[in-house]
């Protein structure tokens, strides 16, 4: 064997305190297993910006400060809202933004969240009583829940269209186990929710901006009291608006080109949260 190989092969000892973290830092291990994500993943927000770790060892090593969890918490629950990677660190990152007020709102957005689940989780129990007495949604509930202009010639075309989807099961659930009233009370919510719509294309909002992002976003929070609508549903959904004679009379009822506007708002909203309107689909 040569020196040269020789001096390549022998072992460098390694000192176990250059790997020791600060009293108050934590490595990318110890934050991976305090945070419930994987080391791979803190590596990727790494290198596109999102959470980087402060310190270093006096090895080298990468540390993360109290700070800097306490920002992996943030994006973790801003992941959790569905929001982009690139939205979140603008939220983080933007001195415009009042931090304070963004996690207010991720509180109520959690407990609407909370309460959606815990509504499903009675629906569950309700499906399975149905299910033994053979209960079904009626006409007269859809009309109840769709609002005026619904029709009962309607209701076959809507079973023989969704009837075997997980959403038109949701929606039977949720119709189901509402009493007249409950249905009474969503039906209103929706008339409310298109005034403000018509209202809102009547003074020129315009799509994309943060007011008719706002309006989408309300949007699909009412359709999914009726199914859990995901953003590419949603546009599935304004697609329909324009492309069905019969819905697009029935919303421009309300306001000339107001279909339009509609799925051009719910287009633009989507792209923000990573779907693409083009090749968007029923999931």
């Amino acid at each position: 064997m040569t020196p040269w190989i020789r001096s390549q092969t022998t072992a460098v000892p390694t000192n176990p305190a250059a790997q020791e973290p600060a009293p108050g830092e934590f490595t990318v291990g110890e934050v991976a297993s305090l945070v419930g994500i994987s080391v791979r993943t803190l590596h990727h927000w790494d290198s596109v910006g999102l959470v980087h770790p402060r310190g270093r060892t006096t090895g080298g090593y990468r540390t993360y400060s109290a700070e800097d969890v306490g920002r992996i918490h943030r994006v973790l629950v801003y992941r959790e809202l569905g929001f982009a990677l690139t939205q979140i660190a603008l939220l983080l990152d933007d001195p415009t933004v009042d931090e304070a007020a963004q996690l207010r709102q991720q509180r109520h957005l959690l407990e609407e969240r909370i309460a959606r689940l815990q509504q499903m989780a009675a629906a569950v129990d309700q499906i399975l009583e149905s299910r033994t007495s053979g209960t079904s949604l009626t006409a007269q509930q859809q009309a109840e829940i769709f609002g005026r202009g619904w029709r009962e010639d309607w209701a076959e075309e809507a079973q023989d269209r969704w009837g075997e989807s997980e959403e038109w099961a949701q929606f039977e659930r949720k119709a189901v186990m509402s009493s007249e009233t409950e249905r009474i009370q969503l039906q209103l919510g929706g008339d409310a929710l298109f005034a403000e719509l018509a209202a809102a294309k009547r003074s020129g909002i315009a799509a994309g901006s943060d007011e008719a992002n706002r309006l989408a976003e309300r949007h699909r929070e009412t359709i999914s009291a009726l199914f859990n609508c995901s953003h590419s549903m949603q546009v599935c959904l304004g697609q329909l608006y324009v492309q069905d004679a019969r819905f697009t009379a029935q919303i421009d009822e309300r306001e000339p080109g107001l279909s339009v506007w509609l799925s051009e708002i719910i287009d633009a909203n989507a792209r923000l949260h990573s779907v693409d309107p083009a090749t968007a689909t029923w999931e």
